[in-house]
């Protein structure tokens, strides 16, 4: 129930940021609309949304930033340089990497994070396994993947998430 109010809340704020607006019928509206949506939406919702009202997490999603544009600035050149080169130094392939995040929401970020990250695309998620489409293989062993894709991100990521 609990978290039905928190969803109704989150939403009806939404509301009145996107109308910007504080006239009753707005407001009537506002919660009709907010109402209806966490009765029908709740089991869409993330389950636990009251721990994103933590401010650490604010802070550590605003360090990850600038490091997660690092990484794609990055790997932007990288891809160009393997673009331009005449000999195309590629080794395309798919790498199962483990992940230590336990939340689906922190997985997800992951996998979006790395798909993000040029070079690299997130295939699919099994468990604790993530599986890449890597454009340059430099290792065989998974450990060392791991390391290389998803580490850099991963420890933000749980400050952020779990």
């Amino acid at each position: 129930m609990a978290n039905r109010i928190f969803q109704f809340l989150i939403i009806f704020i939404l509301w009145l940021l996107l109308t910007w607006s504080l006239t009753v019928q707005e407001i009537i509206v506002g919660v009709v609309v907010a109402l209806l949506l966490s009765i029908l939406l709740s089991d869409v919702f993330v389950r636990g949304g009251g721990k994103f009202v933590q401010p650490a997490r604010y802070f550590w999603f605003l360090v990850y930033l600038p490091l997660f544009f690092y990484y794609v600035f990055r790997a932007n050149f990288d891809v160009a340089y393997r673009v331009l080169h005449p000999e195309m130094p590629i080794r395309p392939g798919i790498v199962k990497v483990r992940t230590t995040l336990k939340s689906d929401m922190a997985k997800a970020f992951l996998a979006n994070s790395i798909t993000l990250t040029p070079g690299t695309l997130t295939v699919d998620i099994v468990g604790d396994h993530l599986y890449v489409h890597w454009i340059n293989i430099v290792t065989e062993d998974p450990q060392e993947e791991t390391e290389v894709i998803v580490r850099k991100f991963e420890g933000y990521l749980r400050r952020i998430f779990e």
